[in-house]
C-alpha cells in the first residue's frame, strides 16, 4: 500500500501545483478580500500562514492511502507496460478480466480498443495507444482523489479563518487600535478554536473600558515610564571640535603702560635728551640697539575671535529595555464588583500595550493561591477568556504573590520585567524578610514594582515598597468626580 503522494510523483503530477492553486483560491475568496477591505493590517499576518497551510496540506497527502482498487489497478499497469507486444497481445484477455473485476473506469475504453484492432495481435502503435489511454485513466483517477483532498482542505481552512477573522474582527478595534504589529500578534493568538460566545466577555469588557479612559490612560503611562537615559559612549574615538575664543588686538589705541623696546616713535623724552648729548649718543645707539629705550606702551581695546580645537567627549540616549508585564491581580472579596470590572479591563489595557510593544504579558490572581494566564502565548486569547471569566472571593494574600512574582523574576526570560500589583492594599503587613528580598530585586537586578491602587485607604507601609504608586481609586466619589470631567 502506498500513499497518494507517491501515486501521483509516479503519475507525475504535481501536487505543488495543486496546492499553490488551491492557496491562489482560496485567498482570492469574496470573504477573505472583503476582510482585508475592512481590515487592511490584517492581511500580512494571515499571508503569514501560507508556508504552515502548504506544510499541513503536504503531510495529508503522504498520510492519505489510495484505494485498493486503484492501487492494484496501477501493479498491473506498471506490470503490463514491461511486456513486449507479442505477450501483452497474449495477455491482453486476462487483462480485461483483472479490469473488469477491480470495477476499472478504463475497462469500456479497454475493450473498445480490443474490439478495434488490425489483426489477432495488438501492433506497435496499437500497444503504445493502449498503454497512454490507460495512463491518462490512471493520471484522471488519482487527479479526481487529489482534488476531493484539496476540497476537503479547503473547507477546513475556511472554517478556520472564519472563524478567526470574526475573532479578529471583532477584537482588533479593542486590542490592536490599526497597530500592524499588533493586529498581527493578535492573529497569531487566534488560533485555538473558540466559539462566538467565548470571546464575547473580551468584548464587553472592551466597551467597559472605552468607558474608562483613565484606565487606558494609565496603562499607556506605566508602559512608558522607563524614560531613556544618557551613558558616555563607549570606546569612541575623540573629535575635535570648534570654540570660539576673545583674545587681545594688537591695534594701539591707548597708553598702558611703559616698556623697553627700539619703537622710535613712543620714546620718552628723557631718552631723546641723552640723543643730543654727545658724550652719550654712542650709549643711545648701543641700547637701540637692544631694545632697551624706554617707550610707551599702547594697547587696543578691540578684540577678535579666534577658533580652538579640543576633543568632545559623546554622551548618548540610551533606551531602557521594556521587559514583560508579570500583572498580579487581588482577588479578594473587596476587590468584587465595580474593583472586579476596572482591575480585569486594566489588564486588557496592559494587554493591548504589551501586543503594541511586543512585550510579553502574564497574569497572577492571587487569594489564598496563585493562578497564572499567560495573554500572549499561541492561545493567549483563551488564556484572557479564562482569566476573565474568574470571580473575586476570598482573602488577600499579597505576601504570597509578591514570593511568586521573586521566583518567577529569577528566569532568563522575565529579567527586564515589570511587576505590576493591583489592589486596594488592604492587606496584612508584608514580612521582613520578603520586604527585603523586593528591595534587593530592585537594587542589584534594576527590576521595578508598580503598584496600582484601587482604593483610597490603602495602607502606606505596603505601599512603601514599590518605585511606582499609580492611583485609581473606585470609591463612589471618585467615580462621579471623573465622570463629570469627561
Amino acid at each position: 500500500m502506498f500513499s497518494l503522494e507517491t501515486l501521483s510523483m509516479l503519475l507525475a503530477i504535481s501536487e505543488e501545483q495543486l496546492i499553490e492553486d488551491l492557496i491562489l483560491a482560496l485567498t482570492a475568496s469574496p470573504q477573505l478580500v472583503l476582510f482585508f477591505e475592512k481590515f487592511p493590517h490584517l492581511k500580512q499576518a494571515l499571508l503569514r500562514e501560507v508556508p504552515r497551510w502548504k506544510a499541513e496540506i503536504g503531510e495529508r497527502f503522504k498520510a492519505t492511502p489510495v484505494p485498493e482498487a486503484l492501487a492494484q489497478e496501477f501493479q498491473l499497469f506498471q506490470r503490463y507496460q514491461m511486456l513486449s507486444d507479442d505477450a501483452f497481445s497474449d495477455q491482453l484477455n486476462q487483462l480485461l478480466s483483472a479490469l473488469t473485476a477491480l470495477n476499472s473506469p478504463f475497462v469500456g475504453q479497454a475493450q473498445t480498443l480490443f474490439s478495434h484492432r488490425d489483426a489477432a495481435q495488438f501492433s506497435r502503435a496499437q500497444h503504445t495507444l493502449f498503454l497512454q489511454r490507460w495512463r491518462l485513466s490512471l493520471t484522471l483517477q488519482t487527479l479526481t482523489l487529489n482534488q476531493q483532498l484539496l476540497d476537503q482542505e479547503k473547507e477546513k481552512l475556511l472554517a478556520e479563518l472564519q472563524q478567526r477573522m470574526a475573532l479578529s474582527g471583532q477584537l482588533a478595534s479593542i486590542l490592536a487600535d490599526e497597530d500592524e504589529a499588533a493586529a498581527g500578534r493578535l492573529w497569531d493568538m487566534s488560533a485555538a478554536p473558540l466559539q462566538r460566545g467565548d470571546y464575547q466577555l473580551i468584548v464587553q469588557y472592551g466597551d467597559f473600558l472605552a468607558q474608562q479612559p483613565e484606565l487606558m490612560k494609565l496603562a499607556s503611562l506605566l508602559g512608558r515610564s522607563r524614560a531613556a537615559k544618557s551613558v558616555p559612549a563607549q570606546d569612541a574615538p575623540p573629535e575635535p571640535f570648534s570654540q570660539s575664543v576673545r583674545e587681545p588686538d594688537s591695534v594701539p589705541e591707548q597708553i598702558s603702560g611703559l616698556h623697553q623696546s627700539d619703537d622710535i616713535l613712543r620714546l620718552l623724552p628723557p631718552e631723546l635728551a641723552t640723543l643730543g648729548l654727545s658724550e652719550l649718543e654712542l650709549e643711545f645707539y648701543r641700547r637701540l640697539v637692544e631694545k632697551r629705550l624706554l617707550t610707551y606702551r599702547l594697547q587696543g581695546d578691540a578684540w577678535r575671535e579666534k577658533v580652538s580645537l579640543r576633543p568632545a567627549s559623546h554622551q548618548q540616549q540610551e533606551n531602557q529595555p521594556r521587559g514583560p508585564f508579570i500583572v498580579c491581580v487581588d482577588t479578594s472579596g473587596s476587590m468584587g464588583g465595580f474593583n472586579e470590572r476596572c482591575a480585569k479591563a486594566f489588564c486588557l489595557a496592559l494587554l493591548k500595550v504589551a501586543l503594541a510593544e511586543q512585550r510579553r504579558c502574564y497574569v497572577m490572581l492571587f487569594a489564598h493561591d496563585v493562578i497564572g494566564y499567560e495573554l500572549t502565548s499561541e492561545d493567549g486569547i483563551n488564556q484572557a477568556i479564562r482569566f476573565l471569566s474568574q470571580r473575586f472571593r476570598g482573602g488577600t494574600d499579597l505576601a504570597a504573590c509578591l514570593q511568586a512574582v521573586l521566583q518567577r523574576m529569577q528566569g532568563n526570560v522575565w529579567q527586564e520585567a515589570d511587576a505590576v500589583i493591583i489592589s486596594d492594599f488592604i492587606a496584612q503587613r508584608l514580612p521582613d524578610t520578603l520586604i527585603a528580598a523586593v528591595k534587593l530585586q530592585q537594587t542589584q537586578q534594576q527590576q521595578r514594582f508598580h503598584a496600582v491602587a484601587m482604593s483610597a485607604y490603602g495602607k502606606p507601609g505596603i505601599l512603601r515598597i514599590f518605585d511606582h504608586i499609580w492611583r485609581f481609586d473606585t470609591g463612589l466619589k471618585s467615580r462621579l468626580l471623573r465622570r463629570w470631567k469627561r
